[in-house]
């Protein structure tokens, strides 16, 4: 059974190993880290942390059995009460309900741990399943957006009353 948790220095390794598995996987929807985010891993990881430490983002890692990472679900920008959700999951763990399950334990903690009542998203037109899963929490479509040059939808969600449950 795969457990989300906060980012953690101890994550490191094995974050490091998802993003380099699934590069060419996530480079497809999203835009690619570049070459530099992986020479500069130690110390981009080191800054993610300090980061989080100002409550402004809470990182998550989906960990396997086994310790491998899964999946990343962050809130971003967190202020007044809401947040940007963006996440990626591995290649191999898709058609799964992984991502599914991920936003919603996500969506749980931004209601009940860190008190927000409302998160953003955004994906691009070609990423169904990104789409998929934000439609089963219960996000609505609010207007059209552009990431990476890419044609894009921005969801939302009003924690308060919108999250929806397992089936």
């Amino acid at each position: 059974m795969a457990v989300l948790e906060r980012l953690r220095p101890d994550h490191a390794p094995a974050l490091l190993v998802f993003e380099r598995e699934n590069r060419d996987y996530f480079a497809a929807s999203v835009p690619d880290r570049g070459d530099a985010y992986f020479a500069g891993f130690a110390e981009h990881h080191r800054a993610l942390l300090a980061e989080q430490e100002t409550g402004t983002v809470r990182f998550h890692v989906l960990v396997g059995e086994g310790g491998e990472i899964l999946g990343r679900f962050n809130l971003v920008d967190v202020a007044d009460g809401s947040a940007e959700l963006g996440y990626r999951v591995a290649e191999r763990a898709t058609g799964r309900g992984v991502a599914t399950a991920g936003v919603r334990e996500v969506c749980r903690l931004a209601r009940e741990e860190y008190g927000l009542s409302r998160l953003t998203a955004v994906t691009t037109l070609d990423n169904a399943g990104s789409r998929a899963v934000l439609g089963r929490i219960g996000f609505g479509a609010v207007g059209s957006v552009t990431l990476g040059g890419r044609a894009g939808t921005a969801y939302e969600l009003d924690l308060v009353y919108g999250v929806v449950e397992a089936a």
